[in-house]
């Protein structure tokens, strides 16, 4: 068996994910990115940078840990950068990269069929809850 650079280690891993079976890591970052922070913060980054305070604010139920933690996970994932600005008080500005972008367009349009759709939803769990 030829030595294989890492190079070429990782492309043929990038060949084999498979994101059913629990331990790819394709399957750890669906798990990440099906979380409902994760996709609102990315919508609401997808308009532009934002402080952490608005986003607190547009965000309506997230407790500052979960932001912190979602915020801090996205960044380690490289779906969003962390810009701070020395003043008083100083200033911290999230924005989206271009990896961020890319998926940002999908996870608004989930967030968008959401709320297109929800009525279209509620209708059919009062059906299925009368019939059952």
């Amino acid at each position: 068996m030829p030595t294989q650079t890492a190079a070429q280690r990782r492309e043929q891993a990038r060949v084999e994910y498979d994101a059913f079976i629990r331990s790819c890591p394709t399957n750890q970052l669906l798990d990440r990115l099906s979380d409902k922070w994760v996709s609102l913060v990315v919508a609401a980054l997808s308009t532009g940078p934002m402080r952490y305070s608005a986003l607190g604010r547009r965000i309506a139920g997230v407790s500052p840990k979960m932001l912190t933690q979602t915020l801090r996970a996205l960044e380690r994932d490289g779906i969003l950068v962390r810009t701070v600005t020395p003043s008083v008080p100083v200033r911290v500005d999230y924005e989206l990269t271009q990896l961020g972008r890319s998926l940002a367009v999908l996870l608004t349009a989930v967030k968008d069929w959401a709320e297109h759709h929800i009525e279209e939803v509620h209708e059919a769990r009062d059906r299925y809850d009368a019939a059952n």
